[in-house]
């Protein structure tokens, strides 16, 4: 079964054990395996229905299952199960906050990876839309965009109507979803020409003091500010930053389509350059609860045997788990200049998955004149998922009660540490005037810098 990952659960007297993903096994990739599992599993989940109230996924099997002539799954056809693999967008929230059947039990339960491994089938068989590939291959999309004068007219036609239109009818893309802005100057050619301050490195028990930050696709392409906010907040507290020279995707959007190939491709590009530099002494903070759950928790599972994966995900850290642990270590500033009042928070479910707590939390709470609303729900964005024709009006339902507690709140502000989930609480909010604000930008506000 290979190496193992455990964490907490809600409800457990034991906690759960993540077993790596058999990718590599004949058994994986054969589709008659493929559907008894399946048929195993969704028997287990009709029985069960805690998870109800969790994605799309449920409620279409519970549907399917409800309106059969036997009111049971052998009552489902079989291609009905596609649908509930579609709505999976891998989130983890069944598995680690859930599901009472997961291993040990010797029920031996993990609903994502058994989604994800009938993408993969799904993928490997040749029936991935051209869309999907697409909006998934970030390098290639971002690369293209972000040419000058390109990133000018792709902008200007995602905010037409006309453009939309054409979007929909091309591709598939909803035509009221929202889409990120492409940057011609990246964050990457940004830090290239910054003057970095010269500054020593102070470690701490838990942390070495200096940081290569993993920009991320969407932040480097589509909301550069973000990652330069980290790198103000970061400097100001003493702490020198580096980048990545060749830096890719993290692979995410490729495994929430089941490319597997693609992630290892990517794997394989990534990771030595972040174990050279781990091994040089360099902490590694990710910006995005995704990209940086796919360092912590999905390439250790998927290639468990690979020494660098397992270096790499031990010195990395959301930004906000790496200030905490340097304030509780004394080496946080906490010269704060601006309060920022009331903050409706919303914690990401792939930031929840991760076991840390709720680090933003606790260091925007240092601010004086602060308070936190924290909004621990799905907001429906998920990757790719909002932005599909087909599945743009449920994810906005998924969202809806985000939303509805952003508004009835009326906070100074509002904030996410996914960018992508920002932007769908601000599409759906009634009021258009005030925009998301991340909470590397109040940090860096609060601080005055």
């Amino acid at each position: 079964m290979g190496e193992q990952i455990t964490g907490g659960r809600e409800g457990s007297l034991e906690a759960p054990t993540r077993h790596a993903l058999d990718w590599k096994s004949a058994d994986f990739w054969d589709e008659e395996s493929l559907f008894k599992e399946l048929e195993r599993v969704f028997d287990i989940c009709h029985g069960c229905r805690r998870c109800v109230s969790l994605c799309n996924s449920f409620p279409v099997l519970f549907d399917h299952v409800d309106g059969s002539p036997t009111g049971e799954l052998d009552g489902v056809p079989k291609q009905a199960y596609w649908e509930v693999v579609d709505h999976c967008y891998l989130c983890d929230m069944c598995y680690l906050s859930k599901c009472p059947y997961v291993p040990p039990h010797p029920w031996n339960l993990d609903f994502p990876h058994l989604m994800l491994r009938a993408k993969a089938v799904h993928f490997k068989k040749g029936g991935t839309r051209f869309r999907d590939k697409l909006l998934t291959s970030t390098d290639l999309v971002g690369s293209l965009a972000g040419i000058p004068v390109v990133s000018e007219v792709v902008n200007a036609a995602n905010r037409s109507v006309l453009g939309r239109k054409l979007l929909d009818k091309a591709l598939g893309v909803h035509p009221d979803a929202p889409l990120p802005e492409y940057h011609s100057k990246s964050f990457h050619k940004r830090e290239a020409k910054r003057v970095k301050p010269a500054l020593e490195a102070v470690p701490t028990a838990e942390t070495t003091g200096k940081v290569v930050v993993f920009a991320t696709c969407y932040g480097n392409r589509n909301l550069p500010q973000m990652d330069e906010d980290l790198v103000a907040v970061l400097n100001h507290n003493g702490i020198p930053v580096t980048t990545l020279a060749r830096e890719k995707c993290c692979g995410m959007p490729k495994l929430e389509l089941g490319d597997l190939e693609a992630v290892a491709g990517l794997k394989d590009h990534n990771i030595p350059q972040l174990a050279k530099l781990v091994d040089e002494g360099w902490d590694i903070v990710v910006p995005v609860p995704s990209c940086a759950l796919m360092f912590k928790q999905e390439l250790p599972l998927i290639f468990p045997e690979d020494a660098q994966v397992r270096k790499v995900q031990a010195r990395t850290f959301d930004p906000f788990e790496y200030l905490m642990l340097r304030h509780r270590a004394g080496k946080l500033r906490t010269d704060f200049r601006n309060p920022l009042g009331k903050v409706s928070y919303h914690v990401p479910c792939h930031l929840r998955v991760q076991r840390i707590g709720l680090k933003t939390r606790d260091v925007l709470k240092l601010v004086p004149g602060t308070t936190i609303d924290v909004i621990e729900r799905c907001s429906g964005h998920n990757g790719t998922y909002a932005v599909k024709r087909e599945y743009h009006e449920t994810s906005a339902r998924i969202g809806r009660p985000v939303v509805q507690r952003v508004e009835s709140a009326k906070p100074d502000h509002y904030s996410s540490d996914c960018p992508m989930a920002g932007d769908q609480i601000a599409h759906g909010l009634a009021d258009k005037g005030r925009g998301p604000e991340h909470p590397l930008a109040l940090m860096r506000h609060a601080y005055g810098i």
